[in-house]
């Protein structure tokens, strides 16, 4: 659009500017009317029930809170890491007190499954 075109166009807003049409009463009026009509309308609505809190919010405010899930989180990584590697003192107690017994016994269902942390 060039400088020409802008200045034709602001002709056109002043002169919309200069003579600003009043409503009608009638339209005035009929808004009126419709406005109300809603107002009476929602008036007899009951007011929307707010949900409560969500089960995982309800199970967190129950256990103790985000602390306590802490807690449960890392007890839990370090007893899946203590059942997947047992220190030699675990093994060694989990098979005195396994073998205690005249049919105990322990089995080892994956013996080539290890976990090398050291490994390079």
């Amino acid at each position: 659009m060039t400088e020409r075109d802008v200045d034709n166009l602001d002709i056109f807003f002043d002169a919309a500017r200069r003579q600003v049409p009043d409503p009608s009463p009638d339209f005035m009026q009929r808004v009126l009317d419709d406005a109300l009509a809603e107002q009476r309308r929602l008036a007899g609505r009951k007011a929307p029930r707010r949900a409560g809190p969500g089960r995982l919010r309800q199970f967190v405010a129950a256990i103790g809170g985000w602390p306590a899930v802490a807690g449960l989180a890392t007890a839990s990584v370090a007893g899946l890491w203590i059942g997947v590697n047992p220190p030699s003192v675990v093994s060694m107690t989990a098979e005195a007190y396994l073998n205690s017994g005249a049919d105990a016994y322990l089995v080892d269902l994956a013996p080539d499954f290890q976990f090398d942390v050291a490994e390079g």
